[in-house]
């Protein structure tokens, strides 16, 4: 029988009523506790259970998104600021019932071969709104994206980084300028789609947990507290083996054996105070929550090819080393010769992929960090950064294709390859730079591929050699059929020319179309102005338009060998005779002028128009080609049937400029023309300009109206010159607004500005002025986004077309093009072109040129 607790006077005592029930309770814990230890057990796992249930359903419930940055895109600290708060209270989000290890974010740049560095975000459902706008403007797209789907490669391997240093250390602050993401992009710039190349780098975050948080921060208090003590207990022990005294007596003291047992008796130390800790020190950013998270970096490569994944993950471990300082990312694991343990290892591997498809955070010990150490990796790639380009950026250029080579471009593993663009999307280009750095030759390429591509294009070279050159490559069957020849740089009268009647009426063009081209070429080729020049401009006018209503009767008179040319504007100016007769031919109101105001007008007026006439009549080349009646050369007819056209004129002179202008102008005519056309049926056509110095001057905007007109009728623009800013600020404003390609060689800085201003924050002109030859740098637009600037190398013929040359079929091709334009020999050219005065006349008379029969009459002059 147990005893009872009895006070001295026989009562219980009061604490038994409270013992005996804890003992009860006591006895049977220690009875049942195997039983109570499984139930806890038990009740452990059904909660870790529902935990992973709940975090496994709400991580399904992700929204992706990717963030597409401008060319422009250059966001600053406190804009990077404002998006990592978005991305913690966004991660935060999600049901109530999410447990805090699925409240996550993930932030994933992927790089595959076909994007260089594509950014996306995933976050729980609930926070697509949240996400929708970001701190960055309209100079970031954010675009709803689907989950990443990726087919199996042959080798992949894995790495967890972790934050590696003391706790409250940092990592390094990287510049934004460059670029942060710069050496992971040169990591990467280098995968190769056709072998599987594939590069991924994770970022998850969560937000920071008050009670774990509280806890660390105790933690790590605690730990620099006790290293203060044991600090304090070192240097103890140290003062005591070494007090202050002299040298000979610190000898002494050790060469004595009963030092050496220990303090001598009756000598005091006092013992060093553990330091005070000073908890913000120590803490350091720890010590405030705002923009604090847990991170976990997880990285993953394949590849079809072995040793590619390993390679990668390599270089990528190497650029994450840019944000290297007090703390650092390391990866997971170690190595023992060939042995390596870690993520890409059983049985860590499983784990690691479970975390990679969930986006589950489980970080390492710590991995505690602050968004402003992570503010290279919470944007895009901005403008400083330098992207390469990959074949979904920029095609390759394959014959055959209907894209045009464009140059050669270093990609990051040392491989060239030539940048191409798509036909429709090249529609007028620009070059700059200095006289033989290859600007004619990259432009002999474009005309080469488009000619194979089947498209139509009139090459004008005023140096006559570009011919000769591009022969051999277009002397194929599909091609020689297409090809005219315009050569106006030929001296025997053996040598073969065709020729171009600018009133010429045969194709039944509108008159007044016919006029105004003819005389606005004059006018700008000669500066003539409605202010600079008013009776030039009237007193030609009028006698082209007379001698084209001469022209559209003979042809309506089926007699077209008796038209007028423009030699016949001074037979009309200054032979009374001749004009009787072209104004007899005139309806009642075209005649009115001739006989009212023309007789007025002093003789020196007539000296402005018939002085560039002379001078290309003086020419006996340029009198043979436009002082024939019925042209063999007709753009318009060659645009629609897709022909090759190459213009060789003799020069660039004061009067080949003028010729150059008239042919320019009639491009423009042309162009307009197509009005009459469906616009499905507008073949594209092509129009290559060198030395356009010499197109612009005067009050001419012919090259404007052509960027600005003409692309919709399907016309295209190439143009070169050595000096952008020697153009008239309307042509240069209207070439710089519609180019779909700038390109520049070396040159003069004020030159290079021009296109450079064009190209803000990215190239200089210094680092354009002293390129070698052949090299250049250029913007392309590639499915209406525009590429570049990039360095390049010029294309040339022999590189590209090598395979194509047929030299051997070069003198078939010349014939073949000759044929084409009705060519004859340049005597024969000549002496129609003398005579035609006397046809115009026996057609107005009604008799034959050989009658030679007297014309009276009055005359006005």
């Amino acid at each position: 029988m147990e005893p009872h607790h009895l006070t001295a006077s026989g009562a219980l005592s009061p604490g038994a009523d409270l013992l005996d029930p804890l003992a009860a309770v006591t006895d049977w814990t220690l009875v049942n506790f195997w039983w109570l230890a499984l139930i806890a057990a038990a009740a452990l796992a059904g909660w870790e259970a529902l935990q992973q249930r709940l975090a496994a359903e709400a991580l399904s419930r992700r929204t992706y998104m990717e963030l597409v940055p401008t060319a422009q895109f250059d966001p600053n600290a406190e804009q990077i600021w404002r998006q990592g708060m978005q991305l913690v209270r966004a991660a935060g989000s999600g049901p109530w019932w999410t447990p805090r290890r699925a409240r996550t974010l993930r932030l994933r740049l992927r790089a595959d071969g076909h994007r260089s560095l594509a950014y996306r975000i995933e976050a729980p459902a609930s926070a697509r709104a949240l996400l929708a706008q970001t701190p960055y403007g309209a100079r970031v797209q954010v675009k709803a994206a689907d989950p990443v789907a990726d087919k199996r490669r042959e080798h992949t391997v894995r790495a967890v980084l972790t934050l590696h240093g003391e706790p409250g250390s940092r990592l390094r602050e990287v510049p934004l300028d460059p670029d942060p993401l710069q050496p992971l992009l040169d990591a990467v710039a280098d995968l190769n789609a056709e072998l599987g190349d594939l590069a991924e780098v994770c970022l998850d975050l969560a937000p920071a947990s008050r009670w774990r948080l509280a806890a660390y921060r105790f933690h790590t208090v605690q730990r620099a507290r006790e290293k203060s003590r044991r600090e304090a207990q070192r240097e103890a022990r140290w003062l005591v083996r070494q007090p202050a005294e002299s040298l000979p007596a610190s000898v002494g003291r050790l060469l004595d054996p009963a030092e050496w047992r220990g303090t001598p008796r009756g000598q005091m130390v006092m013992s060093p105070q553990p330091r005070r800790v000073d908890r913000d020190a120590v803490l350091g950013k720890l010590a405030h929550s705002p923009g604090l998270v847990r991170v976990q970096v997880l990285v993953r490569c394949a590849s079809d090819t072995a040793g590619r994944a390993e390679q990668r993950l390599a270089r990528i471990g190497a650029a994450m080393d840019v944000y290297a300082g007090a703390s650092r990312l390391v990866g997971q694991g170690w190595a023992l010769g060939p042995l390596r343990i870690g993520p890409d290892r059983w049985p860590w591997r499983d784990r690691f992929d479970a975390r990679w498809a969930s986006g589950l955070l489980r970080p390492a010990r710590g991995g505690w960090a602050h968004i402003e150490e992570l503010a290279g990796l919470l944007k895009p790639p901005t403008v400083t950064a330098r992207v390469s380009l990959l074949e979904s950026d920029m095609p390759t250029y394959e014959p055959g294709t209907d894209l045009l080579p464009q140059g050669w471009y270093r990609e990051a593993d040392g491989r060239e390859r030539l940048l191409a663009t798509h036909e429709d999307d090249t529609l007028f280009e620009i070059q700059s730079g200095k006289a033989g750095w290859g600007k004619t030759m990259r432009a002999q390429v474009h005309a080469v591929a488009s000619a194979h591509n089947g498209r139509g294009l009139a090459f004008v070279d005023p140096h006559g050699d570009s011919f000769a050159d591009v022969a051999r490559y277009l002397a194929h069957g599909n091609l020689i059929d297409r090809v005219a020849l315009f050569d106006l740089t030929i001296r025997a009268d053996t040598d073969l020319l065709s020729c171009w009647n600018l009133l010429d009426m045969s194709a039944q063009q509108p008159p007044h179309e016919v006029t105004s081209a003819v005389v606005g070429a004059f006018a700008g080729a000669l500066g003539w102005g409605d202010v600079t020049a008013p009776r030039a401009l009237t007193i030609m006018t009028k006698a082209v338009e007379a001698l084209v209503a001469v022209n559209t009767a003979a042809v309506a008179a089926r007699q077209p060998k008796r038209q007028a040319t423009v030699f016949q504007v001074r037979a009309l100016l200054t032979d009374p005779a001749f004009r009787q007769l072209v104004v007899a031919a005139l309806d009642a109101e075209a005649r009115k002028w001739w006989t009212g105001s023309f007789p007025d007008l002093p003789r020196d007026a007539l000296a402005t128009v018939l002085n560039p006439l002379e001078r290309l009549g003086a020419n006996p080349v340029v009198r043979a080609f436009l002082g024939c009646p019925v042209s063999a050369y007709d753009i318009r007819r060659a645009m629609d049937a897709g022909q090759v056209v190459w213009i060789c004129p003799p020069g660039t002179g004061p009067t080949n400029s003028l010729l150059i202008s008239l042919i320019v102008h009639d491009f423009l005519r042309a162009g307009l023309s197509r009005r009459d056309l469906p616009e499905k049926r507008r073949r594209p056509f092509r129009f290559y300009l060198d030395e356009m110095i010499s197109l612009d001057h005067g009050e001419s905007d012919v090259l404007a109206q052509i960027t600005e007109q003409l692309r919709k009728f399907g016309c295209r623009m190439h143009g070169m010159t050595q000096l952008m800013h020697r153009l008239s600020p309307s042509t240069r404003a209207a070439l710089m607004q519609n180019a779909s390609c700038l390109s520049t060689t070396a040159g003069s800085v004020e030159a290079i500005t021009q296109i450079t201003a064009q190209w803000p924050d990215t190239v200089t002109p210094r680092d354009i002025a002293s390129l070698p030859r052949w090299r250049h740098y250029a913007s392309f637009t590639v499915a209406g986004r525009r590429i570049g600037p990039v360095p390049i190398r010029g294309p040339e013929l022999r590189e590209v077309f090598g395979d194509r040359a047929r030299p051997a079929h070069t003198g078939a091709l010349r014939e073949a093009a000759h044929t084409a334009t009705s060519a004859l020999p340049l005597g024969e050219r000549t002496a129609l072109a003398l005579a035609q005065e006397d046809a115009v006349r026996a057609y107005l008379t009604g008799t034959t040129p050989t009658d030679r029969k007297t014309i009276t009459g009055a005359p006005y002059a």
